[in-house]
């Protein structure tokens, strides 16, 4: 097993040029794997959480022709809806992460990025976990990815939890999202 991983910019000037040129270098990444004669290049599933899970969104979107499946975790569908919805008190500080979306280029920028908005184009199953009190990703963020990607046919699990917030802490929940991720490999990417 191999695991890739990304590290968001603190910066919204740096993140934008990034997230303009992230998808090139995973698909690097992606064509790297199949490569490997060690690794199954035709069993890959892409997984992350928060701004990771909206890059497992994002290279759903992209790179479904690539992946078996993908897992995304208290992700943004939507910059412009995330910051529109968010906890007041970190709205500010996200506007600086990923840019403000009350400029107009900035939001045209993030809707034609959204993952929402490019839901046709994730054709592998997708798993979505989410809490339902999360004030960093409202639970809004899984709830449009959900019914967007449903809409295609494509399978979609969805878990909300309506006792979380921005990840799952307690002991149940834990043990229940594993066990449910364990499922959705088995289903999607083991068979």
């Amino acid at each position: 097993y191999v695991e890739l991983s990304y590290t968001l910019p603190q910066d919204s000037t740096l993140f934008l040029l990034l997230r303009e040129t992230t998808p090139a270098i995973w698909k690097l990444k992606l064509d790297w794997i199949k490569q490997q004669p060690d690794l199954d290049g035709e069993r890959i599933m892409i997984t992350g959480g928060s701004y990771g899970g909206h890059m497992t969104l994002a290279c759903a979107t992209l790179f479904s022709d690539k992946i078996k499946c993908a897992l995304d975790e208290v992700g943004q569908a939507n910059f412009v809806t995330q910051l529109e919805n968010t906890a007041p008190y970190g709205r500010e500080i996200r506007r600086a992460e990923y840019g403000d979306e009350r400029d107009p280029v900035i939001r045209a920028f993030l809707s034609k990025i959204a993952p929402v908005n490019n839901a046709s184009k994730i054709t592998k199953p997708l798993m979505v976990v989410a809490g339902r009190n999360d004030p960093r990703v409202p639970a809004s963020e899984s709830e449009q990815i959900v019914r967007a990607v449903k809409a295609t046919g494509t399978p979609v699990w969805s878990l909300m939890a309506n006792d979380e917030g921005h990840g799952f802490h307690k002991k149940k929940n834990q043990d229940y999202l594993f066990y449910a991720k364990v499922e959705f490999v088995k289903k999607y990417l083991l068979n």
